[in-house]
């Protein structure tokens, strides 16, 4: 074979390493899939059999979700373009799709009520996945807290309720209620400072290693007293409430710790005074470490990419 010949073959070869770049990104379409599959069932017929496979589609959209930047980081492939695309991901699945599943489940009793409580939880998740680009690209490192409620956590906490109670679906407004105080709490959630704990200090250790068993245990217990439906609820139950816990016992010495290290660090002048009030967002991200937004840029499953 002729020289030229093989030197068209051999460049003809695909780089391997550009097209690892796409595997990354085919996690987080793959979570969009889900998105779609599930807002197509919960438009569907209104029964207990399609919105349950519309909460296991959000559920496997968690998962895609929650590898796609472990996987952009084994391969050393993180680019802007897949932080971009999972944000757009994440809208869909964590946001439209379980508001769409949580209105046709309970809130459509209340009419326009349940359709404005649906359209509120979908753009509290925009807006906190908003913050967040705009707050992760002035922060790097590993992070111990999030900034709010995550997006994906908080369509766990509506999915596992809608798989826990769909046999005890009620056409009752009344009764629609206690639903859409939960849906609009959650989306409180997302947009507070209220910081939650990423866990990602938590390393291999013996400590660690019996919280497992302890977690492990509370769930086994819960689906042999209880229903095995409900062993999700409780979990995501468990870390909303240690957030909000963390925050009423510790939230006020973080924030005097944040506003003493502005006031010590502040240059003084007449154009910045030291004693300037920070923004509340601001002022909450400053943790006992004193780095500003600390919780902001941690990766909680939605900038994995």
């Amino acid at each position: 074979m002729p020289e030229p010949a093989r030197e068209r073959r051999r460049r003809r070869r695909p780089d391997l390493r550009k097209l690892m770049f796409v595997l990354p990104n085919l996690f987080t379409v793959s979570s969009i899939f889900c998105g779609v599959y599930s807002i197509m069932l919960a438009a569907g017929e209104a029964t207990g059999d399609n919105f349950y496979r519309a909460a296991v589609a959000i559920f496997f959209g968690n998962f895609f979700d929650a590898f796609d930047g472990r996987v952009a980081r084994m391969t050393r492939t993180q680019s802007e373009f897949g932080v971009e695309l999972d944000s757009l991901a994440d809208v869909i699945t964590f946001g439209v799709a379980p508001a769409i599943l949580v209105y046709k489940w309970a809130l459509y009793e209340l009419g326009f009520a349940g359709m404005a409580i649906a359209a509120v939880y979908a753009a509290c998740g925009a807006i906190r996945l908003a913050r967040f680009n705009v707050l992760a690209r002035s922060e790097a490192g590993v992070q111990r807290f999030f900034v709010g409620l995550p997006i994906p956590l908080a369509a766990g906490m509506l999915v596992s309720l809608v798989i826990a109670l769909q046999h005890q679906r009620s056409n009752d407004a009344l009764a629609a209620w206690p639903i859409a105080v939960v849906v609009l709490v959650l989306a409180f959630l997302m947009v507070s400072t209220i910081r939650y704990r990423t866990f990602k200090e938590a390393g291999l250790n013996p400590r660690t290693f019996l919280v497992f068993l302890l977690v492990l245990a509370v769930g086994v217990v819960v689906a042999y007293r209880g229903r095995p439906s409900l062993v999700l609820l409780v979990y995501f139950s468990f870390y909303i409430l240690l957030g909000l816990a963390e925050e009423l016992l510790f939230g006020r010495r973080r924030r005097a710790a944040a506003r003493a290290h502005t006031a010590a660090t502040a240059p003084a002048g007449p154009e910045c005074e030291p004693d300037e009030p920070l923004l509340p967002a601001e002022e909450d991200d400053v943790g006992l470490e004193g780095t500003p937004a600390a919780a902001a840029a941690g990766d909680d499953g939605e900038h994995d990419a």
